[in-house]
């Protein structure tokens, strides 16, 4: 099990949202060191977090970032987009845009890091799914994070063997900048992240933070018209 007290932790998307949560309760826990990911790193406003820039989809930005930061061993692929593309309408480029950023990614940044980590000794990796990784709502965003749940299925897997746990954790709508056009209930990324390190420390393989998630989770062996009710019209 990971022990968030005195890790370094690097979570990318670290300026805003869940990102930025994270990123605020790594200190909390007594992360000895956190780098906060972004585009702009000067979005970055933790005033204990080490500002970092990073297009994750770059493969020359992941490495640079990469070799800034050699003592991360604990590693939080945050960063994602909602392209939301209409499989049969939108332009192949928008579906595109949802798996560059929410699949390759977090290969992308993984690849780099994995070696990082092991070289410290061992330690983890949180890839931030979405309830949406289950049901086929949104498209390419669906499809995307349902890739990035199995990318995560398979790493772990893979590298249980060279000392680093992997965790999955699922979240519906959260009271960010991304859902802010719903108008449903949503948990805060304070919960969310505390739920999520709670994980972490507990080695746990998934992180279900909602009710909807768990709800979710649990009719996948159901019919699919108990997940698709669409299918019985």
């Amino acid at each position: 099990m990971t022990t968030i007290e005195g890790s370094v932790a690097l979570v990318t998307g670290g300026s805003r949202g869940i990102g930025r949560a994270l990123v605020a309760a790594l200190y909390e826990r007594g992360a000895k060191k956190v780098y906060a990911t972004a585009r702009d790193p000067r979005t970055v406003t933790h005033p204990e977090a080490v500002p970092l820039a990073l297009e994750v989809g770059d493969p020359a930005s992941v490495a640079a970032a990469a070799e800034q930061a050699q003592d991360v061993t604990l590693l939080i692929n945050n960063a994602g987009v909602s392209v939301n593309a209409d499989f049969l309408a939108s332009p192949v480029e928008d579906v595109r845009r949802d798996f560059e950023t929410n699949f390759y990614g977090p290969l992308l940044v993984t690849r780099a890091f994995v070696p990082v980590i092991e070289r410290n000794g061992g330690g983890h990796l949180l890839n931030v799914h979405s309830v949406l990784s289950w049901i086929g709502l949104a498209g390419s965003y669906s499809a995307s994070k349902a890739a990035l749940w199995s990318q995560t299925n398979s790493l772990r897997l893979a590298l249980k063997p060279r000392g680093i746990e992997v965790t999955g954790l699922h979240v519906g709508y959260v009271d960010t900048d991304m859902a802010a056009h719903v108008d449903q209930p949503k948990s805060t990324p304070e919960s969310v992240a505390a739920q999520a390190l709670d994980g972490i420390e507990a080695g746990a393989y998934e992180v279900l933070a909602d009710d909807i998630s768990r709800q979710v989770k649990a009719g996948l062996s159901a019919d699919l018209v108990a997940l698709y009710p669409q299918l019985a019209a």
